[in-house]
């Protein structure tokens, strides 16, 4: 575990960053307080941001995940008309204005 001041870190902070993905945990300081902590990634954690995002909105609550995972593709989509019906009632209602 390593401690780093605020000055230090901003400018060299690839290389805390670093350090803290290959495994250790860095304190932050201000005047030999300790305001923050750098830390690896943790277990189980998701290396692609968007992933883990909706994880950790999971965790905390804010999601419910479904109950029941879906079973093979989702439904054919059905065709409300034929494209033509829709295009010809698009130019009626153009009509009107």
């Amino acid at each position: 575990m390593r401690s780093v001041g605020i000055k230090a870190l901003n400018s060299r902070l690839s290389e805390y960053v670093r350090l803290a993905a290959s495994g250790e945990t860095i304190l932050v300081t201000d005047r030999d307080r300790v305001v923050a902590e750098i830390a690896p990634p943790r277990a189980g954690r998701s290396p692609v941001l968007a992933d883990a995002v909706l994880a950790e909105a999971v965790r905390s609550g804010w999601l419910t995940p479904p109950i029941l995972p879906q079973a093979g593709p989702p439904p054919a989509a059905q065709s409300v008309a034929p494209l033509s019906e829709l295009l010809s009632e698009l130019d009626e209602d153009r009509r009107d204005r």
